[in-house]
């Protein structure tokens, strides 16, 4: 596959376009104190980021209560919405590089573990309600690694698993994309390290997210 013939262009959000890994860390932190949780440390915090909420907080406190999860979740919601009042930024290149894809013709989409709610929240706040063919977020369809919302992006772009390419910083990202007979690209500056994603054998990994757009206009 030729960088050139791919039609459509999925990427995850937190830690790939937006610069908001350390505002999920310390949200994850505080609601593990108020529900009286031992702290994770930072590395185990950001090897969750990706999954959906209830999957994560499952991840790192296996031994939670069903009741325990749904007070932990609202404390989580409370100290994210509340630090987002200023949304987390998007990387340097991102809007650029967003505008030259569109202009280009790609078909472009959203695979995230954030809940709908909150993706919708992000959106408006950059004025990109409308950007994206599709958004898929976590509570609405499986969480990643499961392939469930690559298939329904597809399905709703009409275009195959051949032809896109899904864009992310951590290993569900890239496992979704495996799992849904998908190219994928590593970004290096999200949750995530690259050592970690290349085990995933993504097609590309990049530094700066403007070296995707170089990549991709390939002759």
């Amino acid at each position: 596959m030729h960088p050139s013939d791919y039609k459509l262009l999925i990427f995850d959000w937190d830690g790939t376009l937006a610069d908001s890994i350390g505002r999920i860390v310390e949200a994850m932190h505080v609601a593990s104190e108020r529900s009286g949780f031992q702290l994770c440390d930072d590395f185990a915090v950001k090897g969750i980021i990706g999954l959906g909420l209830p999957e994560a907080i499952r991840t790192l406190y296996p031994q939670i209560g069903d009741d325990e999860l749904i007070a932990f979740r609202q404390h989580y919601a409370d100290h994210y919405i509340a630090a987002e009042a200023v949304p987390s930024p998007l990387f340097e290149g991102v809007v650029e590089s967003m505008a030259a894809f569109r202009d280009e013709g790609y078909h472009l989409a959203v695979a995230t573990g954030k809940a709908r709610r909150g993706l919708d929240r992000v959106l408006k706040a950059h004025g990109w309600e409308d950007y994206f063919d599709i958004t898929r977020a976590a509570d609405e369809t499986a969480s990643k690694p499961h392939p469930l919302m690559l298939e329904e992006i597809l399905a709703h772009c009409g275009v195959s698993a051949q032809q896109a390419l899904m864009v992310g910083d951590s290993s569900f990202d890239l496992q979704m994309a495996r799992n849904a007979g998908m190219d994928s690209v590593a970004v290096s500056y999200g949750a995530q390290s690259i050592e970690a994603l290349k085990l995933f054998g993504p097609r590309l990994s990049i530094d700066r997210f403007s070296e995707l757009h170089a990549w991709l206009r390939q002759a």
